[in-house]
């Protein structure tokens, strides 16, 4: 089964940050890498959500590693995965 994907304005927000942040300390070719590598994630888990670890306050919220200084955190429901926000890793642990 395919899930259908859909971003939160706060998942859009904080990827566009992460993405400003990384454009300006490591350059374009850095922020491309980081667009491709969140894109084969998303592909992952649009067909296998279940891959990554769940959260321990609710097991349909999980946290996608995209890079070892960012994650995504996504809910899977019935026919879709929401995309809650993406968080920079060297911040203090959200869950």
């Amino acid at each position: 089964m395919k899930y259908a994907i859909i971003f939160s304005s706060e998942a859009i927000d904080t990827f566009e940050s992460i993405k400003e942040q990384i454009s300006e300390r490591w350059g374009n070719k850095t922020m491309v890498e980081f667009e491709k590598r969140t894109r084969q994630v998303l592909n992952v888990i649009e067909t296998s959500p279940f891959i990554f670890q769940s959260i321990s306050l609710n097991n349909n919220i999980r946290r996608g590693f995209i890079h070892r200084n960012c994650s995504m955190f996504y809910e899977i429901k019935e026919t879709e995965i929401d995309i809650l926000f993406f968080w920079d890793n060297r911040q203090e642990p959200v869950f």
